[in-house]
């Protein structure tokens, strides 16, 4: 079976080789065919301390990985099987940057690097970021999205933590449900979603929010920015359902502020240490 590793070497080869090695296909790079979002990404200036909070509120378990002099933790958003193919957040190091989410990652079912880069360039749209196989593809806003074909899943240099974190979370995490995009305006940011997604992930509009539906009921929103927020609102955690109070009870105990979701009751919605709005929602949610 063709694991994560030998993914990413053989992305790294076609990226040395050549915009015609990563993808001989006569089809259109966009729309993507999207498996799906699969993981997200925060930055923080302490990594281990946003980390040993994390295991305080999701049953989950923990693992980390070397990066250049810090340490990148992974919090798993289920049972990692035999394949790694496990949705998770990423906690890295924000050298210096304001504590926020950093990207967000979709699956896609195939991944031609270099024909998106060329659809999207020739609609006016920024091209990919960074260097080598994978970068990361900032929206006319600059948010960035990662893209991973499988096999994706948790990386296979990541493995269990040492770190000595209170491992007694109280809620059991599903994978990702959704996350929210602050942009300067809808309706001028549609025209490169509708490219990268397509025309039938466009869903409703719930007031100031406009759903993108992709697969495996994982949901983008679109919704525009207020001045000083950052440029990905939060994140959704699907959950099994959980104790309530127990979990208030906890954040509390943390010092996490619990924000109102007067709007969506079963929702639990907190900042973690780091600011960052983070919501649970219960299978039961939709």
């Amino acid at each position: 079976m063709l694991t994560r590793r030998t993914f990413l070497a053989a992305v790294a080869a076609a990226a040395s080789a050549g915009p015609t090695a990563w993808a001989q296909t006569s089809a259109p790079a966009l729309p993507l065919q999207n498996l799906g979002l699969e993981h997200l990404d925060i930055i923080v200036p302490d990594p281990a301390a946003s980390a040993k909070f994390y295991t305080r509120i999701f049953k989950s378990a923990l693992h980390q990985q070397p990066l250049r002099d810090s340490v990148r933790y992974f919090i798993l958003l289920g049972d990692l099987p035999a394949d790694r193919q496990v949705g998770y957040i990423a906690i890295g190091a924000a050298n210096g940057r304001p504590p926020s989410i950093g990207h967000y990652c979709t699956l896609a079912k195939v991944y031609d690097r270099a024909g998106m880069a060329k659809q999207l360039e020739a609609a006016g749209f920024p091209g990919v970021r960074g260097a080598g196989g994978l970068g990361m593809w900032p929206d006319p806003d600059g948010i960035d999205l990662q893209l991973f074909q499988p096999p994706a899943g948790l990386v296979t240099a990541a493995v269990p933590s040492t770190l000595e974190a209170q491992k007694d979370g109280l809620v059991a995490p599903l994978g990702v449900d959704h996350v929210l995009l602050l942009v300067n305006d809808i309706d001028k940011s549609l025209p490169y979603y509708r490219l990268v997604y397509g025309d039938g992930v466009i869903g409703k509009r719930e007031g100031d929010r406009l759903w993108l539906n992709l697969e495996k009921s994982t949901r983008i929103g679109l919704e525009k920015v207020k001045e000083g927020m950052p440029r990905i609102g939060h994140y959704a955690i699907k959950v099994a359902p959980f104790d309530r109070p127990a979990v208030l009870s906890r954040l509390r105990e943390l010092g996490s502020k619990v924000l109102s979701s007067a709007d969506e009751p079963e929702v639990l919605r907190f900042q973690d240490p780091d600011g960052i709005v983070v919501e649970l929602r219960p299978t039961s949610a939709r």
